[in-house]
């Protein structure tokens, strides 16, 4: 009886963390012109802000065009939404794209747990290298990252070259903030799905 009493006090901290992070996650993600934006609108928004985002890689690192230009497949999250107070989560859609025409729309998602709080925004760009790595994605109804593929984050020197070994890997992946390219980034455990747009 005395075991469980910190079981369930622990339990209903983690649930009253979550709701917290939910609330704040949900906050950050609503905008009315989204809400009320026609499928195609969203579409055309999404392709907008992709080609943006590649924009901003190919500033960030000249050498990230030629691994854009060899990939199979380029996938393209232009605003991943983070926010976290101790329960960390994320979300955001982005847009397949196969020998540079629009090929799927997909949705990401992730969790953390840890010390952290506040929201932020960043862009996520992965690069199918390979026609398997690019065919085990597409056939896949839910991947994960870390779990059913690794993603090699590529690591950017001061003039903006990449690390020969990275860029010789099956999936290649850019994390970008305001500031530009992110480094020491993760991105294990994010969950990628087909979406509906």
């Amino acid at each position: 009886m005395l075991d469980t009493f910190p079981k369930l006090r622990r339990a209903g901290v983690a649930a009253a963390m979550l709701s917290v992070a939910s609330l704040l996650f949900a906050g950050c993600t609503t905008t009315t012109s989204q809400s009320t934006a026609t499928a195609a609108e969203k579409r055309q928004e999404l392709d907008a802000a992709a080609n943006a985002t590649l924009s901003k890689l190919y500033e960030s690192s000249p050498q990230a065009k030629q691994l854009v230009e060899r990939a199979r497949g380029v996938l393209v999250f232009p605003a991943v939404l983070s926010a976290s107070f101790i329960v960390g989560a994320q979300h955001g859609t982005g847009v397949l794209r196969v020998e540079g025409a629009d090929s799927g729309y997909y949705s990401v998602t992730g969790g953390s747990i840890g010390l952290q709080a506040g929201a932020q925004s960043k862009a996520m760009v992965l690069l199918f290298m390979t026609d398997g790595a690019l065919a085990q994605f597409r056939n896949s109804s839910g991947w994960t990252v870390g779990a059913d593929a690794t993603v090699a984050v590529a690591n950017v020197g001061v003039n903006g070259s990449i690390d020969t070994n990275t860029a010789q890997q099956p999936i290649v992946g850019f994390v970008l903030n305001n500031g530009g390219l992110m480094a020491g980034v993760s991105v294990d455990g994010s969950k990628i799905s087909p979406l509906l747009l």
